[in-house]
Order: C-alpha cells, then structure tokens, then sequence
C-alpha cells in the first residue's frame, strides 16, 4: 500500500508559479513510476507528467510540455510538479498517482493509488 498526500496548491496569477508536493507513505517513490493528473470542472481527469521508477524518464502532456517540470526526491520520498508560467485553463484539481511499474503510464486506469487531490486555480 502507498499513501499519497498531496500539498502546495492554491491561488496564483496568470504567468505565476506553484510548485506541488506529493508525499508518499508505506512504500517508496523509488519503486513506483508516478503521474500527475489533473480534474477541471465537468472535465475528464487528464494525464499532465510522468516519471518512470529506475529509468527516471519523464513525459508531459503537450498542454503543460516545456512550462511543467516532474521530479523525484528519493531521499525525502517525495515527487513535484513545478507549474510555471501558469494559464486560466490550467485551473484544476490536481492528482498524484502511483503504480508499481515501469514506464511512463498516461492512463489513470493504469495507476494503483492516488492522492486526495489538491486545488490550483489561475486567476486572469
């Protein structure tokens, strides 16, 4: 079992930052690839980062590519998102997830725990 805890959201401008923390519990991250997803009202829960477990390897969704950054700190057991240069149309609420597998896994249907989720919104 892996508990996930989500922090670090909240009300940010347009064109400002967040960086959000996922904790996890009872396993580590190290063994784990987890994703980033994210929920906007009356929207389905979309794909926004991954990082694969032993490889490291990254991917972003082409909506948040080259604005979002995922990492991973194995030693605090801990993933980020940092969201930069954020937009009203990133306004969600955001998810973090993990699976016990390898890969960088777009499907929420492929991910064994989630986080309770954590509110970002971007004001215009």
């Amino acid at each position: 079992q892996v508990q996930l805890v989500e922090s670090g959201g909240g009300l940010v401008q347009t064109g400002g930052s967040l960086r959000l923390s996922c904790a996890a519990s009872g396993r580590t991250v190290s063994d784990h690839s987890m994703g980033w997803f994210r929920q906007a009202p009356g929207k389905e829960r979309e794909f926004v980062a991954g990082i694969s477990r032993i490889t490291g390897i990254t991917s972003y969704s082409d909506s948040v590519k080259a604005r979002f950054i995922i990492s991973r700190d194995n030693a605090k057991n801990t993933v980020y998102l940092q969201l930069n240069s954020l937009k009203p149309e990133d306004t969600a609420v955001y998810y973090c997830a993990a699976v016990s597998r390898t890969g960088v896994l777009r499907r929420s249907g492929d991910y064994d725990y989630w986080g309770q989720g954590i509110q970002v919104t971007v004001s215009s």
